[in-house]
């Protein structure tokens, strides 16, 4: 290994550390983001599901630990990390990652996207831990209540915004990627992840499951064009995203089924091929089915 890569992960190992010492559950990762260490399991043939119970390392963020010996144990086993990740969801902070990204087509400004949420649903912001990306984005980190866990989503919140939470994990910042290091934005490395507000909350878990097949009994088929036009209005490089977004308010409020010609006819307007519009609506449709 050469001596800039030396130095390279031990400077994970030491922000890996850190982070544990103030009761962030950490990973190490490779300079693609993903969990370091590979699976035990890799080479079984009937792929048993574990998260860790055999007692090895290389069940990704079933690994995550705050303690120093065996974050330790796990950086020996993975001289090759540049980075870290940090566990959502665990105790004592029940992390929830807000992770804004950057539409290289200039299509949106997800910042701007939850500006708008924050002001229609009467929230705010508070000040609080951010991590700048590489690519311009950022991730700001709250905490969430023990017992209320925020699922994972992509674009479900609003176009580019991503939601990191139970069963997922954030980079750290001080990793370093492909791409470019991870990094604190100004003024807010001594601030702690503040309570995620009570309304952001309440849009980040999920409704109450309506049962297979069953719209509720006012839905309208003429609800939702503003769900269509939103779609049509999309660019080449996020198409497939607006297109799931959308198509989860539409579920969300009741009337997916009613609006999915729609909305895949006006996904195949702007590019996409009939086959992928409805591989999508359909993945946003399992969101809110049992």
């Amino acid at each position: 290994m050469a001596i800039t890569d030396r130095q390279t992960a031990a400077l994970a190992l030491a922000h890996a550390l850190s982070a544990a010492e103030r009761g962030l559950p950490v990973i190490p990762l490779t300079a693609r983001k993903l969990p370091a260490l590979p699976s035990p399991h890799r080479n079984d043939d009937r792929r048993p599901v574990c998260r860790g119970a055999c007692g090895l390392p290389g069940h990704g963020v079933h690994d995550a630990t705050t303690d120093p010996a065996a974050v330790r144990a796990l950086f020996a086993a993975a001289p090759w990390a540049t980075g870290y990740g940090i566990a959502c969801g665990r105790p004592p902070h029940h992390l929830i990652g807000i992770d804004l990204d950057v539409d290289p087509t200039g299509g949106g400004d997800s910042a701007v996207s939850l500006r708008r949420l924050a002001l229609h649903h009467l929230f705010t912001i508070p000040p609080t831990v951010t991590v700048l990306t590489p690519s311009g984005g950022r991730h700001l980190w709250l905490t969430g209540p023990p017992g209320v866990p925020v699922p994972n989503s992509a674009g479900r919140l609003a176009p580019g915004i991503d939601i990191r939470g139970t069963g997922g994990y954030l980079v750290g910042p001080g990793s370093v990627t492909r791409h470019g290091r991870y990094r604190l934005a100004p003024g807010t490395a001594g601030l702690p992840p503040a309570p995620c507000p009570r309304a952001l909350l309440r849009l980040l878990t999920p409704p109450p499951r309506r049962r297979h097949g069953v719209e509720a009994p006012d839905s309208d088929p003429d609800r939702g064009q503003g769900l269509v036009r939103f779609v049509l209005a999309a660019r080449e490089g996020g198409r497939n995203t607006r297109l799931f977004w959308a198509a989860c308010r539409a579920y969300e409020h009741g009337y997916g089924d009613a609006l999915a010609d729609a909305l895949t006819r006006a996904a195949v307007r702007t590019g996409l091929t009939e086959r992928e519009a409805r591989a999508t609506i359909a993945s946003a449709a399992r969101l809110f089915r049992c």
